[in-house]
């Protein structure tokens, strides 16, 4: 079935924007003061940036994620597309969230690695599709993708740390 012709709604860039950051809100409920426990201390690699690079870089990579999405929605063909960009990101923005309940609230680095590899393989699925879509919304996903793959390389050691 095809999609109505008028697709380019600015309003629907800050929906984006705004759904993004509602899920990056309710993961982020999970970190409370995990990032300041004596556990987290206990087990941080030493190769972590500092504490505010986080709330610095995350921010821009939300902005991106949002921009990617809209760009791509913004050419779909049809409700199938459309369908498929947005189980693609929502999964991608859920297995996000979830890893900061399963690194800091269940204080498990191995559950939230597994989840870390989730989310760098959704990114890789983003990117895939968003390429077919538009190119540029790929391009958006890449530092995305690079900081998940340094988290992992974070994660990883958090892990060795642990145990």
């Amino acid at each position: 079935m095809k999609k109505k012709v008028n697709k380019h709604k600015p309003y629907m860039l800050l929906v984006f924007i705004l759904f993004v950051f509602a899920v990056a809100f309710l993961g982020n409920l999970f970190v409370g003061d995990g990032v300041n426990s004596d556990w987290y201390e206990s087990i941080k690699p030493s190769i972590s940036p500092p504490d505010w690079t986080f709330g610095v870089v995350w921010p821009i990579l939300y902005i991106l994620i949002a921009v990617s999405l809209y760009l791509a929605w913004i050419n779909v063909k049809d409700n199938k597309q459309e369908s498929v960009l947005f189980i693609v990101f929502g999964i991608n923005l859920i297995a996000n969230g979830l890893w900061s309940c399963l690194f800091f609230n269940l204080k498990s680095p191995l559950f939230a690695f597994f989840d870390l590899i989730f989310i760098w393989i959704t990114i890789i699925l983003m990117m895939f599709y968003t390429w077919k879509l538009n190119r540029r919304a790929t391009y958006l996903l890449i530092p995305y993708f690079l900081w998940v793959s340094f988290a992992g390389v974070l994660n990883f050691m958090a892990y060795i740390n642990s145990i």
